[in-house]
């Protein structure tokens, strides 16, 4: 942006772009042409005017509380509002503020604000404003499948391209899944082509010999990276819940199974190593639909509908635990999949293309680069295994862990009592009424920010986890 509209930088902060962009076309066209993840406050004094905005898919938190007497409050992180004291008001409403809009406010002569309007700049599907300063050219159209795979290859590469921007040593998740593996095959591949003259670090977590800790060791032999791998002890793990449930700011079942893994490699990271930049591939399930419940979507368009709905609620659930797991170590978290270009081309697609076919989810993905040689083929088709799953030995999941131990932490009867004590989203387990416990003892009264649990559709499931669906196939029990 800086090249292209010839801005003069007094700094060297990213972040200066906001203000020449604002600067030459106001609010709308500053958040839309901003191709990344941002959270921020601009004060704009001299037309008494505050603007807040948020990236489209919610990657980094923004949280804000505004009173009826005008007093605005802004935060990363809700923990930050919650004991605000301000003399003329009582205890206001924390709420996150929305993925993908800004809102204009006034700006009283007294410091108070107003609430003018909130606005929704970009919406995942459409294509974003900012792809006019892309170094892609224009990529063909038609939905032959060579062509949508080509175009997809393209794409997901320059989405990791655009991420190697970094004064700091870039790292990468590995769990072994899909995911991670395609965002670290084409990253290594990458920083050798711009002669990045470190090695790529990549990191693992789970239980001795668990199903992610053999595969991404595949992986990374594969890719040729300097792998780590923490070795989590169930002690550990349950000792860390409450610091987990502390910074995530939730109560969801399945947030807070799948960061525990991911705090603990996160906290490895920081204390062990000199990686700070870590790639990560969340997204993809969501945008690709690869959560195993898709195996039974009614019909490929509502497959489609459903992709787009956990898109939106990104922010709660899986882009939640990415960025505060890692930012509670002081790592900066980069999505190559949720970029708005790759994700706006992919649901694009006809809904027929983007479904599971031969038992596979994420087909398409898949067959995309299939020819690619970056991944080993068994990878590439590894079934879905859940992050809180795949990190557990294969004698015991972690899951079934976790809940061993909290059956002993709560009472028969406590949990009889759920509803009337926590009526909103009542818990139904005492894993779920465990955690709903620290987090009301850190934020008391504030179980609205979670509007509802994540849990898979069109199937009878009681818990969130993938191990509990009839049709679950580890690759452990085939």
């Amino acid at each position: 942006l800086q090249k292209q509209f010839g801005f003069d930088f007094q700094t060297l902060v990213d972040g200066e772009v906001i203000l020449h962009l604002y600067n030459r076309g106001g609010i709308e066209q500053t958040a839309s042409m901003l191709d990344g993840v941002f959270a921020f406050i601009l004060l704009d004094t001299a037309n008494r005017k505050v603007f807040l905005a948020r990236d489209t898919y919610g990657v980094r938190p923004l949280f804000k509380v505004l009173t009826d007497d005008g007093f605005l409050g802004v935060c990363s992180e809700a923990k930050g509002l919650i004991n605000l004291k301000h003399s003329t008001s009582l205890c206001s409403k924390v709420e996150p503020f929305l993925p993908g809009h800004y809102e204009v406010l006034d700006l009283k002569p007294s410091g108070k604000v107003a609430s003018v309007e909130l606005v929704k700049f970009h919406s995942c599907k459409d294509e974003p404003l900012h792809v006019g300063c892309d170094t892609v050219e224009t990529l063909p159209s038609g939905f032959d499948l060579e062509t949508v795979k080509s175009n997809i290859r393209i794409l997901f590469e320059n989405a990791v391209r655009k991420r190697l921007m970094a004064h700091r040593r870039i790292g990468c998740l590995l769990s072994g899944g899909l995911d991670s593996s395609l965002v670290a095959a084409v990253l290594l591949k990458l920083m050798k082509e711009i002669n990045i003259n470190y090695p790529l670090q990549t990191f693992a977590i789970g239980m001795e010999n668990s199903p992610d800790l053999l595969a991404a060791r595949k992986v990374a032999a594969h890719i040729g990276s300097e792998h780590h791998e923490v070795i989590l002890n169930t002690e550990e793990g349950i000792q860390a819940i409450e610091e987990v449930i502390f910074s995530l700011e939730t109560y969801d079942i399945t947030t807070i199974r799948a960061s525990i893994g991911m705090y603990l490699v996160s906290k490895y990271i920081r204390k062990k190593t000199d990686s700070v930049v870590i790639f990560s591939g969340e997204g993809s399930d969501e945008l690709t639909q690869g959560y195993i419940y898709f195996h039974k979507a009614p019909s490929p368009e509502e497959a489609a509908e459903e992709s787009e709905r956990l898109l939106k609620e990104l922010y709660l659930f899986d882009v939640l635990r990415a960025d505060r797991t890692t930012a509670a170590h002081g790592l900066e978290l980069r999505v190559p999949f949720l970029d708005h270009r790759f994700t706006s081309y992919y649901l694009s697609l006809p809904a027929e293309l983007r479904i599971p076919k031969n038992g596979i989810e994420k087909y398409l993905l898949r067959l995309s680069f299939e020819d690619s040689n970056l991944l080993p083929k068994e990878i590439l088709w590894r079934p879905k295994e859940a992050f809180s799953d795949g990190i557990a030995s294969v004698k015991k999941s972690w899951f079934s862990i976790l809940q061993d131990y909290i059956d002993q932490q709560v009472d028969d009867l406590l949990l009889e009592k759920a509803a009337e004590k926590y009526p909103f989203n009542p818990p139904k387990t005492k894993e779920s009424y465990y955690y709903r416990q620290i987090f009301e003892k850190h934020y008391s009264g504030r179980s609205s920010w979670l509007p509802h649990y994540w849990m898979p559709r069109w199937v009878k499931a009681t818990d969130p986890s993938a191990r509990t669906l009839k049709h679950y196939k580890s690759a452990t029990q085939e």
